[in-house]
């Protein structure tokens, strides 16, 4: 799709794509078809889960399942010539990239995700990427319950001690709405987050101005301005107590679903919350815009710090 994609046209695609996958009796059987309501981290219901595809849960260790081939038209094929997806199959296969692309450096390499350097190349900016052919958030086999935990695994690598820690006194992750991003194949940023960011979140959950279940994240009272390298932008605010569940599946289901937006449009930024120590608190400020919201924004980039 191009960046010029219209809000109603994704929806629209996704129930043509996915109905190819399961049948459109299926679909129009909504959540009691695949397994009732999704979970909230918080133990409440976080409403009907989105569509979902045919999947087989991934053995202990092994890889998860991949978009099938009915979704190649929203989520990439794997011959398209992108380069970061080339980085992707040289670390995970060893496959050259086309000339004048050059090797990457692969930091880390599993059957879910690689691990590569962002730009530019500093101790506080690095890139988590499916081995899937996935070309970003508006992929709808993100939403399904056979779709690695990306988000969970780039905590897990960025933190300090993981395997490929981020340098920074605090640290965010985030993803790029697909008008916003340069490469299409997904790409969660693993950079840091300026100390008055983390502060500005830190005073909005004391203040009660954060959503604490997904089925409140995408009302106005939780929606607040948050100072970037762009001035304001406002975002809608969430308080996690892990990354156990699916982020883009909650977004969909609580904001995207909802209010009929479009998930090309939508970016999210996940900021672990510190204490006075400056040690990870048990929780995480989930952020989510677009501009569909007022001063709302597509792109992650203004509350990242790369350089």
């Amino acid at each position: 799709m191009s960046d010029q994609q219209n809000a109603h046209d994704v929806p629209r695609r996704r129930f043509v794509a996915l109905s190819g996958a399961l049948g459109a009796a299926t679909l129009l059987t909504g959540a009691a078809a695949v397994g009732g309501t999704a979970a909230a981290a918080d133990g409440t219901g976080a409403g009907p889960v989105p569509d979902t595809c045919p999947t087989t849960p991934p053995p202990p260790g092994g890889a998860a399942a991949c978009p099938p081939s009915q979704l190649q038209g929203l989520c990439g094929r794997p011959t398209d010539n992108d380069p970061l997806w080339h980085d992707v199959q040289y670390c995970a296969n060893g496959t050259v990239p086309p000339p004048p692309q050059p090797k990457p450096d692969c930091l880390k390499m599993t059957p879910n995700y690689v691990v590569l350097h962002g730009k530019p190349e500093t101790t506080h900016n690095y890139l988590l990427l499916p081995t899937c052919r996935i070309t970003g958030i508006e992929c709808p086999f993100l939403e399904t319950g056979g779709v690695a935990n990306y988000w969970h695994e780039a905590w897990e690598n960025a933190r300090s001690g993981g395997s490929v820690p981020v340098q920074y006194a605090n640290i965010g992750l985030g993803i790029n709405s697909q008008s916003a991003r340069r490469f299409d194949q997904l790409h969660i940023h693993m950079a840091g987050v300026r100390a008055s960011t983390q502060r500005r979140l830190q005073e909005l959950e004391s203040q009660g101005r954060m959503a604490t279940s997904p089925s409140q994240w995408a009302a106005p009272a939780n929606q607040a301005a948050v100072t970037g390298s762009a001035g304001d932008r406002v975002y809608r605010t969430l308080r996690l107590p892990n990354l156990r569940d699916n982020l883009f599946s909650l977004l969909y289901t609580n904001v995207v679903r909802p209010n009929s937006l479009s998930m090309a449009d939508q970016t999210m930024i996940v900021v672990p919350k510190t204490n006075a120590a400056g040690g990870f608190a048990g929780a995480f400020y989930v952020l989510n815009s677009d501009i569909s919201i007022h001063d709302g924004t597509r792109t992650c980039d203004y509350l990242l710090v790369y350089s």
